[in-house]
C-alpha cells in the first residue's frame, strides 16, 4: 500500500509547522508541492525537516487549471511514490482551505494510495493573532472568502484572502458596505505588517496578504 499525506504546512514560520506535520515529512520518502517560478514557501517552511529527501516540483500552467492538470498531477505522485512508501504533500496555511490538494486528492480516489490529511495554522488565523482582532465572537455569523462581490449572505465578521489585486475596488466596496478593515501581510514571518492606512494599503502588492474585516 502507498500512503500519501497532506500537509498543511501554516502561515510560513517554521516554528508554526505542527508536530504532526513534522513527524509526517520524516516519515515520508517523496515530498511534493506545487512549482511557483523557483519559489515556493511550503518547502521553505518545512526545509529543515526535509533534509536530502527526493523533491518533486509538479508544475501547474499559469492562469486556469484544469481537470486534465490535476489528473496528471495525481498520476505524477502515484508513479513517483514506490509500494510501501510514503509520500507528503506540501501546501501553504491548511491543505483543506482553497488548496491545489483537494483537486489532486479527487484525482487518487480509486488508486491504491491511502490518503491521510494533516491540517495546518489557515494564514486568517495567523493574521487574526498578529492583530489581535478576535474572527469571531459567539452568535457572530463568520465568512470566509477569496473574492469579496461574490459574498452574499450577511455576516458579522469577514476574512478575505488574495487580496493582492484590485484593492481600491475593494476597499471602496468595503467602506460601502460598512465594514472596518485591517490589511494583514506576511504574517507570522520576519516581515510582517498589520496596515490599517488606506493609502498603504492600497500602494502594497504583496500576493501573501489578506483582510479582516468587522461591520461596524
Amino acid at each position: 500500500m502507498k500512503r500519501l499525506y497532506g500537509i498543511g504546512t501554516g502561515p510560513g514560520a517554521s516554528d508554526l509547522l505542527t508536530i504532526r506535520a513534522v513527524n509526517a515529512i520524516r516519515e515520508s520518502q517523496v515530498i511534493f508541492t506545487p512549482n511557483n517560478k523557483g519559489v515556493n514557501m511550503a518547502l521553505d517552511t518545512a526545509a529543515e525537516f526535509i533534509g536530502n529527501k527526493r523533491v518533486v516540483l509538479i508544475d501547474f500552467p499559469m492562469g486556469k487549471v484544469t481537470k486534465e492538470d490535476y489528473k496528471k498531477a495525481a498520476e505524477i505522485i502515484n508513479n513517483e511514490i514506490e509500494e510501501g512508501e510514503t509520500g507528503s504533500f506540501l501546501t501553504i496555511g491548511d491543505s483543506m482551505i482553497y488548496s491545489t490538494f483537494i483537486y489532486i486528492m479527487d484525482e487518487l480516489d480509486g488508486k491504491d494510495i491511502e490518503i491521510e490529511i494533516v491540517p495546518g495554522i489557515p494564514s486568517f488565523v495567523a493574521a487574526a493573532a498578529a492583530s489581535k482582532l478576535p474572527l469571531t465572537v459567539k452568535g457572530d455569523v463568520f465568512v470566509l472568502c477569496d473574492e469579496y462581490s461574490d459574498v452574499k449572505c450577511n455576516f458579522d465578521s469577514i476574512a478575505i484572502l488574495k487580496t493582492f489585486k484590485n484593492k481600491e475596488y475593494l476597499l471602496e466596496k468595503l467602506e460601502k458596505d460598512n465594514i472596518d478593515y485591517t490589511y494583514i501581510k506576511r504574517s507570522s514571518l520576519d516581515n510582517e505588517e498589520v496596515i490599517k492606512d488606506r493609502n498603504k494599503i492600497t500602494e502594497d502588492k504583496d500576493y501573501i496578504s489578506l483582510i479582516l474585516g468587522r461591520k461596524k
